[in-house]
């Protein structure tokens, strides 16, 4: 539980970091910390860490300003930020999207899938658009008929089966990705 009194909170393997995480590997002894500054949270990673942090997906460089819901991801664990005690003018609006499943809640296969559908993006590519599903049906050794039973069971754990039929895999893709279910070292 973060507290105003503790301004500093550190992030790392070690046993000694204030949020230790021995058991994953690809977690820096000293990997990132939580600040408070003028009374909002921070996260901040000066390059301690070899892999990096990321915040709902995104690449850490110095310091962000964290916000209700907001996912931290250092090496392979996440962490969920949640403000609890934010003042009326702070609240967080609604989104007009669902929160997108974790791990848990993916099947084997629809991770694969996923996996698939976003591997054009791999290295941040500019202007990929998601996989076809004859290629994604090839690559998983799937009929194209049960890899769109994956897909529309896919677009409704991410909320995006109300979107124009165009619009579904690209935002399915992006929300895949920008969730951290995705990184770009599963490409």
């Amino acid at each position: 539980m973060l507290s105003a009194e503790r301004e500093r909170v550190t992030i790392g393997r070690s046993p000694q970091a204030d949020l230790a995480l021995p058991w994953d590997a690809e977690v820096s002894r000293l990997h990132a910390a939580i600040e408070y500054l003028g009374a909002q949270w921070t996260i901040v990673d000066d390059g301690l860490s070899r892999n990096g942090t990321f915040v709902n997906g995104d690449r850490l460089v110095g310091r962000r300003r964290l916000m209700a819901g907001d996912v931290i991801r250092v090496g392979t664990s996440r962490v969920s930020f949640h403000d609890f005690g934010g003042v009326a003018d702070d609240i967080t609006r609604v989104s007009s999207g669902t929160v997108p499943p974790n791990f848990r809640q993916l099947t084997e296969t629809q991770r694969s899938v996923l996996i698939a559908l976003c591997r054009p993006y791999k290295n941040g590519a500019a202007f990929a658009t998601p996989a076809s599903n004859q290629q994604i049906a090839e690559e998983l050794f799937l009929s194209v008929h049960a890899l769109k039973t994956h897909l529309r069971a896919l677009f409704a754990k991410f909320g995006v089966e109300d979107l124009p039929q165009n619009a579904k895999r690209v935002r399915l893709a992006f929300l895949a990705i920008q969730s951290g279910l995705i990184s770009d070292r599963d490409l």
